[in-house]
């Protein structure tokens, strides 16, 4: 059917952080903590200790109020799924890996980096989205890229010292 594709998404994005796994991994399960580093989260409440409603709201003027509850917690195999539902149903996982930065015009920055790829597939469930795809899918996938952008400038502030600088990629868009 035309309209369940039309509120169907899916999306990745991959940050990238001069921080260990664990310190990462560390990060991303602390769900409660999200306001305090991505403004897009508005709040965090636990329902009990593998469930929380966030409610998250980027640059258009609508907000969505999601479950997330926890599907898959593998720190050693860097692996982390939430499933989704409320006004968005389906999940987020991440995937961490190390990798070695080489900079040659910037030793300093050599060193171990951890790699985190971000996918999500939702179908929208909100009814005000559901009516207005056909015309706005466009904006609706670039509010996310929005919030993932801010998400993962946030998420580095979060994780590093006063005085590091360091780049990597921002949040993308497949489908």
């Amino acid at each position: 059917m035309l309209g369940d594709q039309l509120n169907r998404y899916r999306f990745t994005a991959t940050w990238v952080v001069p921080v260990d796994p664990g310190t990462v991994f560390g990060a991303l399960v602390d769900i409660g903590t999200y306001p305090t580093w991505w403004a897009d989260v508005r709040s965090v409440t636990a329902i009990d200790s593998n469930t929380a409603e966030l409610v998250c709201r980027s640059v258009l003027p609508y907000q969505l109020v999601l479950r997330a509850t926890r599907a898959e917690q593998d720190e050693h195999g860097g692996r982390l799924r939430l499933a989704l539902s409320g006004d968005l149903e389906g999940y987020i996982g991440c995937e961490l890996d190390v990798f070695e930065h080489r900079d040659r015009r910037r030793p300093a920055r050599h060193g171990a980096r951890t790699r985190l790829s971000i996918a999500q597939e939702v179908v929208v469930r909100k009814q005000l989205l559901r009516r207005v795809a056909p015309i706005a899918r466009p904006l609706l996938r670039a509010n996310h890229t929005a919030m993932m952008r801010r998400g993962q400038r946030g998420f580095r502030r979060h994780l590093r010292g006063p005085a590091q600088t360091f780049a990597g990629s921002g949040g993308g868009a497949d489908s």
